[in-house]
């Protein structure tokens, strides 16, 4: 019987393990999914809203013990991981107030002619799975699990092996709330596993959030269905920042200093680079790395921690190369290690680096990194800036920097950058940050679907087209 061993970041000492279900096992639960989703389906929407609000006040009697929970799964400080359970709030709520006008049926009565009356219904999938990452597991759970319910599927979410406690949080939450135990199920598997139930003929559709190695991966087996399911990727990204040259520098280096290195970076939509006019590159670069000097890198469960270690040994090896490799191409670090000396070769501490004289010839500009380092690089304006944002494989989010308030023209300067941008998101003074009233998405390697907004539950439900001849 095979297991999986969660191992803590910041001490690397096991926390917890889960068995996986054989594959007889995992097609009775599957099955078993599809045939309460039935029933589940012919719940008043009114009545499902309501047991999804009641999820809300679940998670809420849940709040104290979550942060630590956090901490010692992924490896974010404690003190920030109260923010994590405000996001997941915030959306259940807006996705629970927009969900009667979404899932009601769409009329064409305006345009019926007389004797006939067609409309459009909104009907669940099925059985929807649900692959979450480790990075923010509440905050990508919900954008997808709650909704899939709310519209009447059922869901099987398999979490992240580094994070299963908080899958299994999420789940009690809602089961508690009213949620029948067949309508979400949390099911811990291995790859192998994974593909089974992704081509599994009851399973109707596919929510993956994780890498692009990871979304082929999800493509592929779901090619090799037997059916056709439906799947959604958030993939990756490579997020650029363009400081326009009349930006408010206090609070642009701020805010892109917070965006960088949140989380030790580790957000599909973290800024991880920055390209800064050359009027003000100076003057960006020295606010800039004054702040990341005074980051505290530590044990994440202490409270005074706002830098905690990286997810895996793996992952620090990684991010490490990728900054050493940096550096052999000429790229300059300005953050002195020994400022850290709690990172260590041979530990998921990793300090926080800020490099300049980077170029596109380097994969610390062009390849997600997924830790706390960003590049800056300079550049002449507007145009040059475009070609530099474009210039990348992924295509998630972009922000641009600029003052609309003092000089009213950089708002159409900015609109006509956003309006050239290939991404899914674009940002004016603000970034890493999902509004649940705006579509979730990316272009290029950063994936396909829609999650939040009112689209969200497009790719929840499908269409199904009444037409009625009344007088014959």
């Amino acid at each position: 019987m095979s297991t999986q061993t969660t191992i803590s970041p910041h001490n690397q000492q096991p926390l917890t393990t889960r068995t996986y279900p054989s594959e007889s096992e995992l097609n009775a639960i599957i099955t078993g999914a599809s045939a309460a989703q039935k029933a589940w389906s012919a719940v008043p929407l009114n009545e499902r809203i309501t047991i999804c609000r009641n999820f809300k006040i679940e998670i809420e009697n849940m709040r104290d013990e979550i942060p630590l929970e956090l901490a010692l799964e992924m490896g974010r400080p404690v003190s920030q991981n109260a923010g994590e359970i405000r996001g997941l709030l915030e959306r259940a709520d807006y996705m629970l107030s927009i969900a009667p006008t979404c899932l009601e049926d769409v009329s064409l009565k305006e345009t019926d002619k007389p004797g006939f009356r067609r409309f459009i219904k909104r009907t669940p999938l099925g059985v929807v799975l649900v692959i979450a990452p480790w990075n923010y597991p509440y905050l990508t759970a919900v954008n997808s699990v709650l909704p899939a319910i709310v519209a009447g599927n059922a869901v099987i979410l398999k979490p992240s092996p580094q994070t299963p406690l908080t899958a299994e949080r999420f789940a009690l939450a809602l089961t508690r709330a009213g949620v029948p135990s067949d309508i979400i199920q949390v099911v811990h598997m291995s790859p192998e596993l994974t593909s089974y139930a992704i081509q599994h003929p009851a399973v109707n559709f596919t929510s993956f959030t994780g890498s692009v190695i990871g979304g082929h991966a999800v493509l592929k087996s779901a090619a090799n269905s037997t059916g056709f399911p439906g799947v959604g990727l958030e993939l990756g990204g490579k997020d650029p920042a363009y400081v326009r040259h009349d930006a408010d520098l206090e609070y642009t280096v701020a805010e892109l200093v917070d965006g960088a290195f949140y989380n030790s970076g580790q957000s599909c939509c973290a800024v991880e680079r920055i390209y800064v006019h050359e009027a003000i590159f100076d003057s960006f670069v020295t606010k800039y790395v004054g702040i990341v000097k005074k980051y505290k890198l530590g044990d994440p469960t202490l409270p005074d921690t706002n830098l905690g270690p990286v997810v895996s040994l793996a992952s620090a090896k990684r991010i490490r190369k990728q900054v050493s490799d940096a550096v052999k191409m000429g790229a300059r670090p300005l953050i002195p290690e020994v400022l850290f000396p709690i990172a260590q070769s041979a530990t998921t501490y990793v300090a926080p680096q800020v490099l300049v004289d980077v170029n596109h010839q380097m994969d610390i500009m062009m390849e997600e990194t997924f830790g706390p380092v960003v590049g800056i690089q300079r550049v002449s304006g507007d145009k040059e800036a475009i070609e530099l944002m474009n210039d990348s494989p992924y295509g998630l989010t972009a922000s641009v920097w600029t003052n609309v308030a003092a000089n009213p023209e950089s708002e159409e300067a900015f609109l006509n950058i956003a309006d050239s941008l290939e991404t899914g998101t674009v940002f004016l003074n603000r970034c890493d940050y999902l509004d649940p009233a705006l579509a979730w998405t990316g272009v290029k390697n950063s994936g396909r679907g829609i999650s939040l907004s009112k689209y969200g539950y497009d790719q929840l439900t499908r269409a199904k087209s009444v037409h009625m001849k009344i007088e014959t």
